[in-house]
């Protein structure tokens, strides 16, 4: 996955980013002509689909009490609830009042609102995400202060459905948003039937630890395919976890929790229910509860034996040689990991880190990565990588990420074979009754259009008492650009697979030629696949059972190296060929160490497989 710091281009600020070009122009359908002045009522504003019937158009004198202001950011406004609800659980009795101003209301006012409807889509239209009904262009009356507010809609377990999303109509492009919303049935109705007036959670469990952007995610539903750290799982594309739910504060970020996985949000939390670019459905917290902490801390792994290989992949994220992270990545690498002896690096940035002045080499950046390993009582690694042409594998403009293999010479020994670089493509040859690469270190097959704009897999070959060991290291495309799971578009659409689809045929038939030379080669695929286990891409991947993915040798609860929107899960991969699955022995980890944490140095999980070759 692409790092939050190059995919979240905003300000630090928990509101999303209101701009003219998302906000949709709808014409209100017929039966929603004008209405007398006072007479129209927020739930006749808010409509029973997901798209205001009055949308494009003036409405007078809206009434409601203030429940929430927003007055920083780019999406200035404040919140209105109608005290009187009306009998139909599917339309909402808040909405959000667009000032794009510091607000000169206060909560607890009666206020009414004129303006014009809209129907506010965060991200853009593009994004695939749905809107928020909004009043706009408001002129706002403070009829009294200091009145009681809506009592707060709890949302819980019982509350929320447990089916996640009607299927799009098909006639709308698989857009829901026209459909009658059921919040009985669905959990994305149940939600959007709340959406702007003021809801609560109690004692609710965080499953997605506090991020530089002054958010968090806790679970209404703690049983809901839970993992013993205290995350909730994410293990197939039925199972969206309902009982997610974004935290974001109303107030200074100063006091915002720095939650972890596992830990909880004890008593109250509460206010409006907004919607947003990076993650849906949030609260914006009017109050928070107490952080209790749940003790969750990070993991280790034990060391290889003697006879045991261990082969690590782990993603620093960015990793230049202006960081500050080298310490405590070499901590991880020598007491979490134990020393594996390989390690497959993911995101290792050019000399300069994002400078974009031409520079590709990172022998600076590995270098002071192995110094700090040593100064950690680690071995002194050696290592091996294939600088890229510049600006051809994407990340960072200008870091020229790419991946690169640590080894401990006093544990293997590296096979060099001279000639490849980032437009020379390694094959496979037999040598002696064996397999071998042309080149090593080389890439493979950079000059296939699966890889554009992409990093280019790395193959070694490597020498572990006598026996030849090949490892691949990868780092498949991001998922950017993807419908998020609460797209308004069910089922969303994941566009980016395609090339991670093209990606893993490359690399399957790559390990199909080494297989085809001698059919128990030792072959390790490992990185940054960006892809779930049970994904299309995973399957591919293990094609003809080239490969096998060892994470599914963990129970199903344990499957994950990463937290997204409060879902655990699997981005970061180690397969591996059938003489290395069924030769016994093999053991794998996922180490904890970074995803569930506030003060996480990568966003990625390393993980590790030991076997006998």
């Amino acid at each position: 996955m692409a790092s939050k710091s190059s995919t979240r281009l905003a300000a630090l600020t928990v509101a999303a980013v209101c701009s003219a070009a998302s906000t949709v122009a709808l014409t209100a359908p017929a039966h929603a002509g004008p209405a007398p002045a006072g007479s129209l009522r927020i739930h006749d504003v808010q409509g029973s689909t997901r798209l205001s019937p009055y949308a494009g158009k003036q409405v007078t004198d809206v009434a409601g009490i203030v429940t929430g202001v927003r007055g920083y950011g780019n999406s200035k406004g404040f919140w209105i609830q109608d005290p009187r609800p009306d009998d139909d659980p599917a339309t909402s009795e808040g909405v959000f009042v667009f000032t794009n101003e510091a607000p000169r209301v206060a909560v607890g006012d009666a206020v009414t609102v004129s303006g014009t409807v809209s129907e506010y889509v965060p991200g853009g239209t593009s994004s695939g995400n749905q809107s928020v009904t909004e009043i706009t262009r408001p002129t706002v009356t403070v009829v009294s202060s200091g009145n009681a507010l809506p009592a707060a809609t709890t949302v819980s377990a019982r509350s929320v459905p447990r089916a996640y999303a009607p299927e799009g109509d098909d006639a709308a492009n698989g857009s829901v948003n026209g459909l009658r919303l059921r919040p009985a049935r669905y959990a994305l109705d149940h939600y959007e039937s709340l959406e702007g007036m003021n809801v609560r959670v109690s004692d609710a469990r965080v499953v997605g630890a506090t991020d530089p952007y002054t958010e968090l995610w806790v679970t209404v539903k703690p049983r809901e395919n839970p993992n013993r750290r205290g995350g909730t799982v994410y293990g197939s594309y039925g199972a969206q976890n309902t009982g997610r739910l974004q935290i974001q504060s109303l107030g200074e970020p100063a006091g915002f929790p720095a939650a972890d996985v596992g830990d909880t949000l004890a008593g109250t939390t509460s206010g409006p229910l907004d919607y947003n670019q990076y993650g849906g459905y949030t609260l914006a917290a009017r109050e928070i509860g107490t952080l209790e902490s749940g003790g969750t801390e990070r993991e280790s792994t034990r060391r290889q034996s003697a006879r045991e290989l261990a082969v690590a992949t782990y993603n620093v994220e960015n990793l230049d040689p202006s960081d500050d992270t080298f310490a405590a990545h070499a901590d991880a690498i020598v007491h979490r990991l134990k020393s594996p002896d390989v390690v497959s690096l993911e995101e290792i940035q050019d000399n300069n880190g994002a400078t974009d002045d031409g520079t590709v080499a990172a022998d600076a950046t590995v270098g002071r990565l192995i110094d700090a390993i040593v100064a950690a009582g680690g071995p002194r690694y050696d290592w091996r990588g294939i600088d890229p042409v510049d600006k051809a594998d994407g990340g960072e403009p200008g870091g020229n990420i790419r991946q690169a293999f640590l080894f401990n010479p006093e544990r293997v020994s590296f096979t060099d074979r001279p000639g490849g670089d980032a437009t020379t493509a390694t094959g496979v040859r037999k040598v002696r009754g064996g397999a071998a690469l042309t080149h090593s270190p080389g890439r493979i097959a950079p000059a296939d259009p699966a890889w554009e704009d992409s990093r280019k897999p790395l193959a070694g070959e490597f020498v572990f008492r006598g026996r030849t060991v090949f490892v691949i290291a990868n780092h498949f495309s991001s998922k950017g650009g993807d419908q998020g799971l609460t797209a308004q578009y069910q089922p969303p659409a994941r566009g980016s697979e395609t090339q991670r689809h093209a990606q893993a045929r490359v690399v399957n038939t790559f390990v199909k030629e080494i297989l085809a030379v001698r059919k128990d080669a030792d072959v390790v695929a490992l990185g940054d696949i960006n892809d779930f286990e049970f994904s299309r891409t995973t399957h591919i991947l293990e094609d003809g059972g080239a490969l096998w993915s060892a994470v599914k040798s963990l129970p199903e609860s344990e499957r994950y190296s990463y937290v997204y929107q409060g879902n655990s899960q699997v981005l970061d991969q180690i397969l591996v060929s059938p003489s290395v699955r069924h030769g016994g022995h093999l053991t794998y980890d996922s180490v904890h160490v970074n995803a569930e944490f506030h003060d996480q140095i990568s966003d990625h999980d390393p993980q590790v497989v030991r076997f006998r070759p």
